[in-house]
């Protein structure tokens, strides 16, 4: 079996999905999408960071000058150009690449917005760097992501879940770990908003074409676990569960 980087495990997973990424009802709404969106009011420069299907820049464009929609893979950004032209929105434009190399220069935006990307990044302290780098110092910054609930025997779960059923997942960190990693990485850390997301059992994995076996050890999985994660997931009899979600509104040290 031919070994694939981080990136081209992404760029597989995803590509081939873009459109499903873009009808996605969780990702192209959500209390989450409304508290991101709505850092933006009155920025000139604006970054969407691992854009996916773009609901972050559809939901910021009528807000800010410009937007960047950015994202590892070329198909998502396809997507998003199609679309955004649909919708009237002039002021987005995409850029291809990984989170960890921006192809910006130094103070080049007054706002970035980062949305379920993160926990795919190979290198997440990385692309928290290079999103500091490429702030305005001072400027506002708002990252959401699936968060780990923290205790040991709930992150096992999830992070099992997580890679069976996408095996481009890498990290869904905690709210400790999110918090320090952001400050070592240039930010001061404001509010921290908490949301929990039902995910649909047969839409979540259709979504990502994850395999018959796959899904098969997940159910199994599930089914295995001590009542402490069933009910914290609220693990339904059909897989269906609840996923804890976080936003981290911060600004880059001046």
């Amino acid at each position: 079996m031919a070994a694939r980087t981080q990136e081209a495990l992404v760029v597989d997973r995803f590509g081939a999905q873009a459109r499903a990424y873009l009808t996605s009802p969780v990702h192209a709404r959500g209390a989450d999408l409304a508290a991101l969106a709505a850092l933006a009011d009155g920025q000139a420069q604006a970054l969407d960071l691992g854009c996916g299907g773009g609901h972050v820049a559809y939901a910021v464009a009528p807000r800010v000058g410009h937007i960047v929609a950015y994202d590892l893979s070329e198909e998502m950004l396809a997507v998003v150009a199609e679309t955004a032209v649909q919708r009237g929105l002039g002021n987005v434009s995409t850029r291809q690449g990984p989170a960890e190399r921006l192809p910006f220069d130094d103070a080049a935006f007054d706002l970035v917005l980062s949305r379920f990307s993160a926990h795919h990044w190979r290198d997440f302290e990385a692309g928290l760097r290079e999103a500091a780098r490429v702030l305005k110092p001072g400027a506002p910054a708002g990252f959401v992501d699936a968060v780990s609930p923290g205790r040991a025997v709930l992150d096992t779960y999830l992070q099992s879940v997580e890679v069976l059923r996408d095996t481009s997942h890498v990290r869904d960190r905690s709210g400790a770990e999110w918090q320090d990693a952001l400050a070592r990485a240039g930010f001061d850390v404001g509010a921290v908003s908490h949301f929990r997301l039902r995910m649909d059992f047969p839409t979540w994995t259709a979504r990502m074409r994850t395999p018959p076996a796959m899904v098969a050890a997940i159910r199994a999985v599930q089914a295995a676990m001590s009542v402490e994660v069933q009910r914290h997931f609220a693990i339904e009899a059909d897989g269906s569960f609840m996923l804890d979600v976080a936003l981290f509104a911060a600004r880059r040290a001046a």
